[in-house]
This record gives structure tokens, sequence and C-alpha cells, in this order.
């Protein structure tokens, strides 16, 4: 994380999280309070964003787990 920590940060609205990872608003949602998905950021009063880098490794974790099944 810490070469991260010195990259630019790209924070990811809802639509482009859902878009990325294929999951409708209430899943991902439903997923925050479950704990398995990515926290959102608090950006205003009424908007929230995600760290794309914590989709993206979710999305690897997915890959990993699929991956693995089949072993």
């Amino acid at each position: 994380m810490a070469n991260r920590d010195q990259e630019k940060l790209t924070i990811l609205r809802r639509k482009q999280v859902e878009v990325r990872t294929g999951l409708s608003r209430s899943t991902i949602y439903l997923r925050i309070q479950e704990g398995t998905f990515p926290r959102p950021l608090n950006l205003g009063v009424r908007s929230v964003g995600w760290v794309e880098s914590e989709i993206e490794d979710w999305l690897v974790e997915k890959l990993k787990h699929r991956n693995n099944a089949g072993n």
C-alpha cells in the first residue's frame, strides 16, 4: 500500500462501481453491511465514492477465489 499512497487516488461514483463490478445498487449496499465489499467514502452530505484501487483489489480477490475453486 505504500506505493499506492504515493500514487494519485481515483474515486469512483456508485454507477461506475456498478459497471465495474456488475453488481446492482442494492447488492453493493447489502455486501457493505455484510462486510464483504469496500466501504465508500463520504464526499458530501448526499455524495459517496469508492477508492478505485479497493474495488480493483476486491475484483482480484473474486478472481482468485474462482480460480482456486476449480483446483
